[in-house]
């Protein structure tokens, strides 16, 4: 019986063996900054485990940066990246195009303790009020969800 098992396991693909979990809370909402006014095109710049303000009001201002921070077990080297999924409401870029949703690839490093999932309104044009939802998959399986409100 052993043996069988070990057959079946042998035969399965390595991505469906070597799926991650989240483990431990998620952490969403504005990263905390003291800086009050931005001007286009700047960033925040925070330290590698930034400050996370608990809430899903976010500022609909220049500067404002929003998202969640989570952490994997499970991770190995050359995992099937995860995919962070950007639903927003319509963003107008400056020639027009009209904009919903971005997707990010994300490696998995396995080392790292958390994962970071952002977006940082820079260009006035981001800046759109309404209901942002962010989203994290491995392959088609999906880890996380959170809804922002931009107000």
């Amino acid at each position: 019986m052993r043996s069988w098992i070990a057959g079946v396991l042998m035969c399965l693909p390595l991505s469906v063996m070597a799926q991650v979990q989240l483990d431990g809370p998620i952490t969403a909402g504005l990263f905390a900054t003291d800086k009050k006014e931005f001007k286009e095109g700047e960033r925040v710049l925070l330290r590698s485990e930034p400050t996370i303000v608990e809430q899903r009001q976010i500022p609909a201002r220049l500067g404002s940066k929003f998202g969640v921070r989570f952490s994997l077990r499970g991770k190995t080297e050359g995992d099937e990246p995860l995919t962070f999924m950007y639903l927003t409401p319509t963003i107008v870029t400056p020639d027009g195009m009209h904009h919903d949703r971005a997707e990010v690839l994300q490696r998995i490093v396995p080392h790292t303790q958390h994962e970071i999932m952002a977006y940082e309104f820079t260009e006035s044009h981001e800046v759109v009020t309404g209901t942002w939802r962010f989203l994290v998959f491995q392959g088609s399986r999906k880890l996380l969800e959170e809804h922002f409100e931009v107000q």
